[in-house]
């Protein structure tokens, strides 16, 4: 120390009697001030790590852009983009117009609510939102439980576009969407995540297989239903394929999704608990992987060739397939859960051709059919869930999302008409709807 003060002189005196204790008293001081209490910790922890799973569940949009323009024909690649663009821009607003007041309506009679403060919170008061521990048992802030949500909503309307593709009028889908969004997906969510009937029942759906996938299942069964096959999809007795415009396309978009689903799952445990949150991730990517083995095999033995389009679905199937119980199985029973959706798909697609109810990408058979056993299957797999609260909830909410459908549709039709001609279909909605075409040179019209 005599060597280093020696050398430093102005240290020397800062060290002596008279200026160390000033110095000292200072560095106490400071030592002692209280740094952030545990609450605002895991308060923080929560809000990033949900900000960070809706951003995944956004990005899932480019993904279900890239399945649906790479399964369809080229010359409606623009008309598909172009929905799977304005769905999440419509999709966030109604939900905060009235969706989310609608599907989080706080004390109601278990059926039907609208919450008036969080409404006026949104649209007049921000100041009055509560961002500190004292919402959602402080867990995360109204801000980013609004945000995390509208991520969701938007969600279950992509999933009706790929079926009807090719065949629909704009306007009509577009009507569709502003309206299943904004009423019917807040008002079945309600039934559970709001704390409604369902709820009640012990009905369990931990991220959605039957609130987001199913209800927007049942929305696509009835548009195609409704809208009938794209022309040349069912002649003579037989099935055409009609092949899509790009496969490596359709399986970036897979990654895509399957990437946004950790996001969908992981942050549906609603908070950072890094030992849930990994086990939801675990399971989310181990019921893919299911719904991939299980969609080749099938497709093998059922359509006697290797089938890369079934494959992808699978994975697709698989994740809708453990969306429901990812928290409470055990690895093991994702990869089964997985598998067998993974089976289901291939069978329905192959049902649904029979029934000529033309799906361009799939979406009834992984959305609805997947949906409903990935719900019925957390009864038979799930910890602390029952079969019967299952089957209710699955049977209430198809009631719902396919009468509500069915309305919604049925007026559209009875007015501004659901299908293109004939001539537009032929030529492709690019040109004839847009205008431009998505690829410059058309491989096939």
């Amino acid at each position: 120390m005599e060597l280093f003060t020696a050398n430093f002189p102005c240290l020397a005196e800062m060290f002596s009697a008279g200026a160390a204790f000033p110095l000292l008293s200072v560095m106490a001081q400071e030592a002692a001030v209280e740094g952030p209490s545990v609450t605002d910790v895991l308060l923080t922890a929560n809000n990033i790590w949900m900000m960070v799973a809706a951003a995944l569940v956004f990005i899932m949009h480019l993904g279900f852009a890239g399945v649906e323009a790479g399964f369809t024909q080229a010359k409606n690649t623009v008309n598909i983009l172009f929905k799977n663009t304005l769905t999440p821009v419509l999709g966030v607003v109604t939900y905060a117009l009235i969706g989310f007041a609608l599907m989080y309506p706080g004390d109601f009679n278990g059926f039907f609510g609208f919450n008036v403060d969080s409404w006026n919170t949104i649209w007049f008061s921000p100041g009055n939102a509560d961002i500190t521990a004292g919402y959602a048992d402080g867990g995360y802030t109204f801000w980013t439980d609004f945000f995390f949500q509208a991520m969701f909503a938007a969600t279950c309307a992509t999933i009706v576009s790929g079926a009807v593709a090719e065949r629909i009028k704009l306007s009509a889908y577009l009507t569709f969407t502003l309206c299943f969004v904004s009423f019917v997906y807040p008002l079945i969510g309600s039934w559970k995540w709001g704390g409604g009937f369902l709820d009640e029942l012990g009905f369990v759906d931990f991220a959605g297989s039957t609130l987001v996938h199913s209800v927007g299942g049942w929305g696509a069964l009835i548009g195609i239903w409704l809208l009938g096959p794209r022309i040349g999809k069912y002649e003579n007795g037989k099935t055409s394929e009609i092949a899509g415009s790009s496969v490596p396309l359709a399986t970036i978009g897979v990654f895509l999704l399957w990437l946004g689903w950790f996001g969908f799952n992981g942050g549906s445990v609603l908070s950072a608990d890094p030992g849930l949150v990994s086990l939801v991730l675990t399971t989310t990517v181990l019921g893919a992987c299911g719904g991939a083995i299980g969609g080749h095999f099938t497709s093998m033995i059922a359509m006697k060739r290797i089938d890369f389009g079934m494959v992808l679905n699978g994975v697709l199937a698989g994740l809708v397939g453990i969306t429901a119980s990812a928290d409470i199985i055990t690895p093991l029973e994702a990869l089964i859960i997985g598998g067998i959706a993974g089976i289901l798909v291939v069978f329905s697609v192959m049902l649904l051709d029979k029934l000529k109810l033309d799906d361009c990408v799939g979406a009834v058979s992984v959305h609805l059919t997947c949906g409903i056993w990935g719900t019925l299957a957390t009864g038979i797999f799930g910890e602390g869930a029952s079969f019967m609260p299952q089957l209710y909830g699955v049977l209430a909410c198809g009631a719902a999302a396919s009468i509500g459908a069915f309305i919604i549709f049925s007026i559209i039709k009875a007015t501004i008409g659901l299908r293109v001609s004939p001539e537009m279909e032929k030529h492709g909605l690019d040109s004839e709807e847009h205008g431009i075409r998505g690829y410059t040179i058309l491989m096939e019209d």
